[in-house]
């Protein structure tokens, strides 16, 4: 290539950047959106997205954009990072259970929690975690082979999860009915259908919907279990190097202030619910997908018994397991559990050639992110090679979305991640899973995605 046509080359590219996009308008009424709302709010991603850059809709005279190209996605939630809120939305939606935590916050307060709780997830706090990872992955190991009858993966999941969160975030916490906490969490999100489309069309707060006096009584039970852990921890205080401990200590270096009891509880419950359901929900969808792809099921067992050599896993040994990695995130990205990123404009700004005002509702749908038309050969055929060698470092940065992205990344991916692969290790060996049956799972989302049924299977010994 010649100078003069590198030039020329250099400076469509450069147009090409700046160009701006011309979003593509959706056509669905509010009716209709506002109807897939309330059957399933995964529904209401317009069709557009799977195929589009940037999708305008217009549900109850309030307009809302969907993200869906990487390079826009990273300029929105990146780069334009302070001029974008948590919104309404989210407050209405989540703010009952979470307040004004990690999840919540916005500005200044949002950052000082994050750097309050950033050194439990450096490295090697994470990798102390790996034997209670393991044991707690063993202990469902027996009980699957100790039981007969089908087994409901996702709430197996839950409660393997659930009692490594409470291991290491709250140093083996007695107080909690595992059973009971889990039970609540179902109750809060269940009707959180009628939440996303009571904040669309702007209702009064109090306004009641079905499964609203049980949700908000959930938080209640979650908020005082929580609470009275804080309250034992500071009135004794023992200090034990767990996230209690930190938040407990964390002070804002503007203000000086430390955080309440009441704060402390919301960062405890984001990390208790977000931190466990998301990697169960993921795990219950790997399962799901190896029960119906067993030559990537038996490459995945071969993997494990050349690391451990037929020995039980070590915690040394998780990170040398590419491949069941790589299932577990392209099981994410078939099914992620967060699928909708919400974000509000705080401040105008553009996006791609596109004026954003104050007051628009953005979305990344993840979910359609994962399976677009121009970002994945075969989207919807399930391939853990994409996450493995060239095909990994080639993809953009912001195609894959399981843990959001930006500054408000979740903070605990790599925990996610090891958590995932050493669950994965230990249960994969010693038991196959028979689904009851062959009909596909519809996906729903109640915040996170879940299955519509339970994901129903049969344990059997290896």
């Amino acid at each position: 290539m010649n100078r003069e046509t590198e030039a020329l080359t250099m400076m469509a590219d450069a147009a090409a950047e700046i160009a701006p996009e011309i979003p593509f308008r959706s056509r669905r009424s509010s009716l209709a959106v506002l109807t897939a709302l309330l059957r399933n709010p995964l529904s209401a991603i317009p069709p557009e997205a799977f195929s589009e850059k940037l999708v305008l809709a217009r549900v109850a005279g309030r307009d809302s954009l969907y993200i869906c190209d990487p390079a826009l996605i990273q300029e929105a939630l990146l780069r334009n990072a302070d001029a974008l809120g948590k919104g309404d939305t989210m407050r209405r939606v989540l703010g009952p259970a979470v307040g004004q935590g990690l999840l919540t916050a916005d500005g200044a307060h949002w950052r000082w929690q994050r750097r309050a709780v950033a050194a439990g997830f450096q490295h090697d706090s994470l990798t102390s975690f790996l034997p209670a990872m393991i044991a707690a992955a063993e202990a469902t190991r027996d009980s699957w082979l100790g039981k007969a009858g089908p087994l409901d993966i996702g709430q197996e999941m839950m409660r393997t999860t659930f009692a490594i969160i409470v291991e290491t975030m709250l140093s083996g916490s007695g107080d909690f009915d595992a059973g009971k906490v889990e039970g609540a969490i179902t109750d809060y999100l269940e009707p959180s259908n009628f939440m996303f489309a009571y904040s669309l069309l702007r209702t009064p707060e109090w306004l009641p919907y079905p499964g609203r006096r049980r949700a908000l009584s959930s938080v209640a039970y979650l908020r005082e279990t929580l609470g009275a852990i804080v309250a034992k921890r500071r009135a004794s205080g023992e200090h034990r190097n767990d996230l209690v401990d930190m938040l407990l200590a964390s002070a804002d270096p503007e203000s000086g202030r430390a955080m309440s009891d009441a704060e402390i509880v919301d960062n405890l419950l984001t990390f208790v619910t977000a931190g466990h359901e998301t990697t169960a929900l993921g795990l219950a969808w790997t399962f799901h997908l190896l029960s119906r792809h067993r030559a990537v099921e038996d490459a995945v067992l071969a993997e494990i018994e050349a690391v451990t050599g037929g020995d039980a896993l070590k915690p040394e040994q998780v990170m040398a397991l590419p491949l069941t990695r790589a299932v577990f995130q392209e099981a994410m990205r078939l099914y992620p559990p967060v699928p909708v990123i919400t974000r509000q404009v705080e401040d105008a700004f553009q996006l791609g050639g596109v004026t954003l005002n104050k007051g628009m509702v953005l979305y990344v749908p993840i979910q359609a992110v994962h399976r677009h038309e121009r970002l994945w050969d075969l989207p919807d055929r399930f391939e853990p090679a994409r996450f493995l060698g060239e095909a990994a470092r080639l993809r953009h940065r912001y195609a894959y979305l399981p843990f959001g992205a930006g500054p408000r990344i979740c903070i605990g991916s790599a925990f996610a991640t090891m958590e995932a692969v050493a669950i994965l290790a230990v249960l994969l060996r010693a038991i196959r899973l028979e689904p009851l049956t062959q009909e596909p799972p519809e996906p729903t989302l109640k915040i996170t995605l879940r299955p519509k049924r339970p994901l129903l299977m049969t344990a059997t010994a290896r």
